[in-house]
């Protein structure tokens, strides 16, 4: 293994706890048949992409939010949670993983969600690496199709060549996803740093959405595009 891997890579963390049962099942499951690292490493972004329910509305003063088989269990996770699930399933069938972070600009939030945060800066959006081929794929699996479908946006499609990032527009050609700042690569989730910054910049979204269901953003975005569309 080449040193830019590195067997922390491949290990379970904390956070990104490969070696949870429910993650080896999961990880197994989804897998199938597959029999080389490429294709089990699409039929994994898929289940967590559209397996599990993207949600913002999380406990963010719980540490178990950032935890993929919390996350796994829940059915629902924001993006650093999801992104953890990827790694730690990809690391589960013997794909080294980590988790990535970028400060991004979202122009397709709900009003609901931006009066919350007081802001359309997301700090620490979360996405997964993947090695496969020898080389760094970047992989995003946060929105759901369904939660795509309710905004009018494309879903990220990935096939473990090359990365999946978000689009910069929707599938209406307005502006969707902006990268600020990427804040590069981790092997686990800082959750000591993220949940600082999350205090800090959005402390009224911190304390009054730790009991949201995990679709109420999904009905939020359904309410936002029929709006647009009046």
């Amino acid at each position: 293994m080449s040193a830019d891997v590195g067997e922390a890579c491949v290990r379970s963390g904390e956070y990104v706890d490969s070696d949870a049962p429910a993650i080896v099942a999961f990880a197994r499951q989804a897998c199938g048949d597959a029999a080389d690292d490429i294709t089990k490493a699409v039929r994994l972004y898929y289940a967590v992409r559209d397996g599990i329910v993207y949600t913002p509305y999380c406990d963010f003063r719980s540490r178990e939010t950032f935890r993929a088989s919390a996350c796994l269990s829940r059915g629902a996770g924001f993006c650093v949670a999801k992104a953890a699930l990827l790694a730690a399933a990809a690391r589960a069938v013997g794909i080294p993983a980590r988790v990535g972070f970028a400060d991004v600009r979202n122009h397709l939030t709900t009003p609901k969600l931006r009066r919350l945060m007081g802001s359309d800066t997301f700090y620490y959006h979360g996405y997964t690496e993947l090695y496969l081929a020898g080389k760094w794929v970047k992989a995003t699996p946060a929105f759901d199709r369904r939660l795509c479908e309710k905004f009018g946006v494309r879903p990220l499609e990935f096939d473990g060549q090359e990365d999946s990032l978000f689009h910069p527009y929707d599938a209406g050609g307005r502006r969707h996803m902006e990268y600020i700042r990427d804040r590069g690569p981790a092997v686990d989730v800082p959750v000591d740093e993220i949940l600082a910054i999350f205090s800090r910049y959005y402390p009224h979204l911190t304390a009054e959405t730790a009991s949201a269901p995990a679709t109420r953003f999904r009905r939020e975005a359904e309410q936002a595009q029929a709006e647009r569309s009046d």
